[in-house]
């Protein structure tokens, strides 16, 4: 498969470097590798870089190995934005730390410490869990395909729609950033068309990134684009399938936590309201139902 950039899309907008990066390595000699029962997971499923993680993470089958600690859709810390709940493991990997205690974190038990809050460096370190059964998230040989499809899922649908729906932006900008948005639905769609996944033929990562962006657009972005924007996003009908079908699957359904995603939404976002959030492209709700442990956190 070969997906080409998108020329249209410039660079990633910069956001400050993670505090904590460190990695999993193969064996011992690396510090931390990945050996079952010593790290885990602390995210909320609220959160996109959250909902990813905890797909791959069931994806994987890793719960007994390396457990996973949900946090509340918005965090407690009231004055820093952060969960009240990670302000040890901060304080404790950090000397005199005073930054908000974000979400998600790979925590290492046998330290007490941080490993890493980088979501995408964490997400390949669990494939490098011992496991039985499983395929990877990560296959080899279709690196570039999976970096690509992260690429458009970012940059082609999520930072797209946030252009194309922002209230502040001038009409000829939304209308740019909303062809950006359905050039890369379009693309996407013509490679699922008659096909189950992205990459390869079994899931992986590629689809996680898909289908987290679905979400997000269904229930986050669509709610500041009118209805015309809205009607040719739901067009695609080998995307919306390729959502239902995934979202009825029990690694994805079961993590979908609509209600705070909705909270989460209404306590950050600043935009205005469109036509749009009157029509929602996806019944979510009814295609999780089959998941199990849909209401856990």
């Amino acid at each position: 498969m070969t997906i080409t950039p998108l020329a249209a899309v410039p660079p990633a907008h910069r956001t400050a470097a993670p505090v904590f990066r460190g990695r999993l390595g193969r064996d011992a000699r690396s510090g931390h590798y990945a050996v079952p029962h010593r790290y885990r997971l602390h995210l909320s499923t609220a959160c996109p870089d959250g909902l990813r993680l905890a797909v791959g993470h069931s994806l994987l089958g890793l719960d007994d190995s390396c457990p996973v600690t949900f946090l509340p859709a918005l965090p407690d810390g009231h004055d820093d934005g952060g969960h009240a709940e990670l302000r040890p493991l901060y304080e404790a990997s950090a000397h005199h730390y005073r930054g908000p205690a974000l979400a998600p974190v790979l925590s290492d038990d046998w330290s007490g410490r941080i490993v890493s809050t980088h979501a995408a460096d964490i997400l390949r370190d669990l494939d490098r869990f011992p496991r039985t059964g499983r395929g990877p998230l990560f296959p080899p040989g279709l690196e570039s395909v999976l970096e690509a499809v992260e690429r458009m899922c970012a940059e082609g649908i999520e930072e797209a729609a946030q252009r194309a729906g922002h209230a502040g932006a001038g009409p000829a900008e939304r209308a740019a950033a909303l062809d950006v948005l359905l050039d890369t639905l379009g693309r996407l769609e013509r490679r699922l068309t008659g096909e189950d996944h992205l990459a390869g033929d079994r899931l992986t990562a590629a689809d996680i990134e898909l289908w987290v962006s679905l979400v997000r657009l269904d229930t986050v972005h669509r709610c500041h684009l009118d209805a015309s924007a809205v009607q040719r996003i739901a067009g695609h009908r080998a995307l919306w399938a390729c959502a239902r079908r995934l979202t009825a699957h029990p690694a994805f359904g079961r993590h979908l936590d609509l209600d705070g995603i909705a909270r989460r939404q209404r306590g950050r976002c600043r935009g205005l309201e469109a036509a749009g959030a009157a029509v929602q492209i996806l019944d979510w709700e009814a295609y999780a139902a089959d998941a199990p442990d849909a209401s856990r956190r």
